[in-house]
């Protein structure tokens, strides 16, 4: 008996030894050739696969961060383009006679506001002011909301005002009588609303959703915003 175990002991570790190899083989097969193994080949100490980890992080949270990581101007021109019409479709659901219908043309001149000025305006807007201003101080979250109300804010008013109304066909001098008329009254009462959702996002969220949150709270200004752009053709 204990020459038996003394012979099989060896054979026992020899055993043993090509199960290593052959588990080593395989997984460096694995990151050659991206090759899914099955999960039993890992062992407790090992790490899952790639994929495994991507399942655990899934979801719509998990897609929309990894899109904003891989395209992120796309990513956030889509999504205020989304915002952009559904905030019409509410404004025009508001205001509308009741026999009336929703004008998609309407919808589609200010989503398509969102989705090519908006959305990657915002992205180089909220790296800028990232950069410049690096901290998250009070102090810095003031200046952040200043530079905006001073410089972002009548640009992207009088863009979305200028912009909405060439798609209806004005001409150059409507543009500017309708910008003398509603630019103003609309940056006046973006001091009562915007000042309080932009501390709120410099102060608390990270960069890359950044343009996402301030969408979000563009909801319910764009339903005051687009009424405006509604509104008939200035003298």
């Amino acid at each position: 008996m204990k020459l038996n175990s003394i012979t099989k002991q060896p054979l026992t570790f020899l055993r043993s030894y090509l199960n290593l190899l052959t588990i080593t083989k395989q997984q460096q097969m694995y990151s050659d050739t991206r090759v899914v193994l099955p999960k039993s080949m890992y062992t407790s100490a090992s790490n899952p696969p790639a994929s495994d980890n991507k399942n655990k992080n899934g979801g719509f949270v998990g897609w929309y961060m990894r899109m904003l990581e891989f395209r992120p101007i796309l990513t956030k021109a889509v999504s205020s383009s989304i915002i952009y019409a559904a905030a019409d479709i509410t404004a025009q659901m508001v205001t509308m006679p009741a026999s009336s219908s929703i004008d998609f043309m309407r919808m589609t001149r200010i989503a398509s506001f969102g989705f090519l000025i908006l959305g990657p305006s915002q992205h180089f807007w909220f790296s800028f002011v990232a950069n410049l201003l690096p901290k998250r101080d009070v102090v810095s979250t003031l200046k952040k909301i200043i530079m905006g109300q001073i410089i972002f804010g009548p640009f992207i008013n009088s863009v979305f005002f200028s912009f909405n109304a060439g798609l209806q066909g004005e001409n150059g001098h409507q543009i500017i009588a309708r910008l003398k008329r509603d630019l103003l009254p609309t940056l006046l009462n973006g001091l009562i609303y915007w000042p309080v959702c932009d501390f709120l996002t410099y102060k608390i969220i990270p960069v890359r959703l950044m343009p996402l949150i301030n969408s979000s709270f563009a909801y319910f200004w764009s339903i005051y915003l687009t009424y405006m752009a509604g509104l008939e053709k200035a003298d």
